[in-house]
């Protein structure tokens, strides 16, 4: 399994699409194995869910999360858990215990990014 952490460093990101690195863990029997820093190659609409589905990532977790990111990620069977804050590779250990859900914060207006993950 792949989960990828839409981040600032080594945080969780506020906003998944303009976010400045991916961090992505691979995970066998709940243990992290190898993980990596990838930055955000660009926010174009309908790109980084693709993008990262052609990574073979399975779980996208962010701040928040515009609405048309969330429907792309659904269709490619990917799960997305959005509400998240703090360092990234705590979130995929809490995710991996079954503490960490989704809030369901969805961003409706690009214009107010910086607010995003603040719902």
């Amino acid at each position: 399994m792949k989960i990828a952490v839409a981040s600032e460093g080594k945080m969780t990101a506020g906003h998944f699409g303009h976010c400045q690195n991916f961090n992505i863990y691979e995970v066998e029997n709940k243990e992290i194995v190898k993980e990596e820093s990838i930055p955000n190659p660009g926010h174009k609409p309908g790109f980084l869910p693709n993008y990262l589905y052609e990574l073979g990532v399975n779980v996208i977790i962010s701040g928040g999360m515009g609405g048309g990111a969330i429907d792309i990620f659904n269709e490619r069977g990917i799960e997305v858990i959005v509400g998240a804050a703090g360092e990234a590779k705590g979130n995929v250990l809490s995710y991996l215990d079954g503490k960490l859900k989704s809030t369901g914060s969805v961003c409706h207006e690009h214009q107010h990014a910086d607010e995003c993950g603040k719902h």
